[in-house]
């Protein structure tokens, strides 16, 4: 797909960051590495002084005197990669306290989940909001492609999204290559994050753990059968996984099992919240509809776009999945206060009846308010096949997602 770089695209984390930054002294955003909050940010408040501490230079001054570093960067500032100067949290809390009434002071970013976090919640708890910003939805994409013949039905999304990602630089530069790109992502990942931050010195392992992950995407996580075929302990793993959900590269859906009957699955699901980055890491060259990995990478397609509206908006649903050992499986349960929304993600174009059975078998349990069904295909149509199971488009689905929110 080959397309004209284009410099800035509206992200829906926007609304959400002006809405916040008048009610509170401080914001922060977080999110991966390469999502583009450095640019969303200088586009969106121009009349902020701007400071990132990846230059040494303004490293070492914060560092030196850090009082009189902030001081003279005037009213209000947005200070890019704060995890390089956590001492800076502490007063930062000074200058916010010594006036609380004063709104949006200081936007404070950070890709390293871990060590930001802890930061911030022992100096600035209560008096910052925290938002992140992920690689480009679906929707924000739609925005940047309106006009492009090759960005215009759910396989081209999909295509799009397993081929470019969503990251802006290889999602909007089609002389980027995405391998050349994704590798070098990885590589500075590994060695930036993951070696220095987290203090892992099983890297190899680690890669080879990552690259085991993508092969079973849209599956339940055994732990148990990685940690024998990467040879690692257990606990390794679980703090591997973690890491890796906490730099927002996997996401982990939680089984729905309350008031369901206890003959559930009780394991997580994995998906990949960039899909650029399974590709690469499957080596995936082409996206067929004949391809048996197709159905899956749909499915990881869907609840990743899932997850980044809610992360966008700063809103929230109980997402899940639900599996009996027999067999019975809804891939996506959407839970808002008691009642149940089921959603099927099928990679087809020819939506059937039949493709909504185990929605309609988890009507048995008739305490709990279940909502029509939904089946999310590539058919790019939507309509109802019965009282209880509509088919919907990409785009109808996350527009009625986003309402919900």
């Amino acid at each position: 797909m080959k397309n004209n770089p284009i410099h800035f695209v509206q992200r829906q984390l926007e609304k959400t960051l002006k809405n916040l930054i008048c009610q509170f002294p401080a914001v922060v955003v977080t999110g991966p590495r390469q999502s583009g909050k450095s640019t969303l940010l200088k586009k969106l408040f121009t009349r902020y002084q701007y400071v990132t501490f990846d230059d040494p230079v303004k490293r070492e001054a914060a560092l030196r005197d850090p009082q009189f570093f902030l001081e003279s960067l005037g009213e209000k500032a947005i200070l890019d990669e704060i995890q390089y100067v956590p001492h800076l949290t502490d007063y930062l809390k000074i200058i916010i306290d010594s006036d609380r009434a004063k709104r949006g002071r200081f936007i404070l970013t950070g890709s390293q989940q871990f060590s930001m976090m802890k930061t911030i919640g022992d100096s600035l708890a209560g008096r910052v909001a925290i938002t992140e910003l992920m690689p480009f939805s679906h929707s924000e994409k739609k925005s940047a492609f309106g006009s492009s013949p090759h960005y215009k039905t759910p396989t081209d999304y999909l295509t799009h999204a397993v081929l470019r990602g969503g990251y802006p630089e290889p999602a909007l530069n089609a002389d980027i290559e995405r391998d050349a790109w994704y590798g070098s992502y990885l590589q500075t990942y590994l060695e930036r994050d993951i070696r220095s931050i987290y203090n892992i010195g099983h890297l190899r392992e680690f890669q080879n753990f990552l690259k085991l992950l993508a092969a079973r995407a849209g599956q339940i996580l055994s732990l148990n059968a990685l940690s024998a075929e990467v040879g690692v302990t257990l606990n390794t793993l679980k703090k591997w996984v973690s890491i890796l959900e906490a730099s927002r590269l996997i996401y982990l859906l939680p089984p729905y099992y309350r008031n369901l009957g206890k003959r559930v699955t009780k394991s997580p699901k994995i998906y990949f919240l960039d899909l650029g980055l399974l590709g690469y890491l499957l080596s995936i060259e082409k996206v067929s509809l004949d391809s048996p990995m197709t159905g899956a990478l749909y499915e990881n397609f869907i609840i990743s776009e899932a997850v980044k509206t809610q992360l966008h908006t700063g809103k929230r649903l109980s997402l899940h999945f639900y599996r009996t050992y027999t067999g019975m499986e809804i891939d996506l349960l959407i839970e808002k206060g008691q009642t149940l929304y089921p959603v099927e993600i099928k990679a087809t174009k020819t939506p059937r009846m039949k493709m909504g059975e185990s929605m309609n078998a988890l009507r048995e349990y008739d305490k709990i308010d279940i909502q029509p069904g939904r089946l999310v295909t590539l058919s790019g149509t939507s309509q109802p096949l019965s009282r209880t199971l509509s088919v919907q488009s990409v785009d109808d689905f996350m527009e009625w997602l986003a309402d919900l929110l």
